[in-house]
């Protein structure tokens, strides 16, 4: 990837509708996506998205308005690619690297960023997901999309798309937790309780590699911390099997054994969206008010100087990777 012209990297997200009008297509997107999740036969895939998104949509709508009437991830996610190229651009010299956002399910969508990126001369690019263990119906669908618009365009590109225990990754989340910790207070007792975004059980079943990944950052990060925690799973939706013990589930359980503070820290999550703003802060933490415990939740890693450095790391590595793989040729 040597040569005069910059080399993009592209972070990809799922992204957030960007009003409560956007709710409705944003969720029609993602349910329709197969790779996502499967709904019946491919042929009834539409139908039954459809079906859902009438069923859920106004309830969506409900809770998103109750964070501000849109998601934040876009301009989190913008944020973070800013701070990314001002960083890139210190380690690797200026105009070497632009960085730029491509969303799977709202705008900017990623092959219209492609798009825009080849009308500006650029011809190689970096997918970078925002997801740190692989999945295919996450970082897969995504990356696919980004994959797909590259050889359209006919952009020479590299993907990264895990680093699960990545020693960057694994500072930001033990920077995050320590300021759980410190919500919590000193000398109160609390039980820590990991909640990743739930996954349909066939997915691990045919060997997606996302749950045993999880389970290398909680070792990495148990290691960093000397804290355990429980792993559990939230944002179920849909009518199949998922991942358990649900995250709602292991907080009834925790009240039921008297158990007075619980720290709750998002994994999978880098960003904040309606599963950290709404499911974990109002809904949990409602319903854990009502049983007398206090849940606090660990802040997310958003724009953190580590998980930046991180990303950093990452680029360059494929960068140099690339310009290897270019000079051996």
């Amino acid at each position: 990837m040597s040569g005069k012209s910059p080399t993009a990297v592209v972070l990809l997200n799922m992204g957030g509708p960007d009003s409560l009008e956007a709710v409705r297509p944003f969720l029609l997107n993602l349910f329709s996506d197969r790779e996502i999740i499967r709904l019946g036969p491919p042929f009834l895939q539409g139908f039954i998205a459809r079906m859902i998104v009438r069923r859920r949509a106004p309830k969506s709508i409900e809770n998103y308005r109750k964070i501000g009437g849109r998601s934040p991830l876009n301009e989190i996610t913008r944020a973070q690619a800013e701070a990314l190229e001002a960083l890139l651009s210190e380690r690797a010299g200026p105009g070497r690297y632009v960085c730029d956002v491509g969303m799977r399910y709202w705008h900017p969508r990623t092959p219209d960023v492609l798009e825009g990126l080849a009308e500006r001369g650029i011809k190689r690019a970096i997918a970078l997901s925002l997801y740190p263990h692989y999945c295919q119906a996450t970082s897969g669908s995504s990356i696919n999309d980004f994959e797909a618009a590259a050889r359209r365009l006919g952009m020479e590109y590299r993907v990264i798309d895990r680093y699960p225990d990545h020693p960057g990754y694994i500072e930001a989340l033990y920077q995050c937790l320590m300021k759980g910790v410190d919500r919590i207070g000193p000398g109160q007792e609390f039980t820590l309780v990991y909640s990743a975004h739930s996954l349909p059980q066939e997915m691990i079943d045919r060997g997606d590699p996302y749950l045993e990944q999880i389970r290398r950052t909680i070792s990495a990060l148990e290691a960093r911390s000397g804290i355990s925690g429980r792993l559990c799973f939230q944002s179920r939706s849909g009518p199949v099997k998922w991942l358990e013990p649900a995250t709602d589930q292991v907080l009834e359980e925790l009240a039921d054994q008297g158990v007075k503070n619980i720290l709750c820290m998002p994994l999978s999550f880098v960003s904040d969206h309606i599963e950290t703003l709404y499911e974990i802060d109002m809904l949990f933490g409602e319903m854990m008010k009502r049983r007398g415990v206090r849940l606090v939740r660990t802040p997310s890693i958003n724009d953190s100087r580590p998980f930046i450095e991180a990303l950093s790391d990452l680029v360059l590595r494929a960068g140099e990777a690339a310009d290897q793989s270019q000079e051996d040729q």
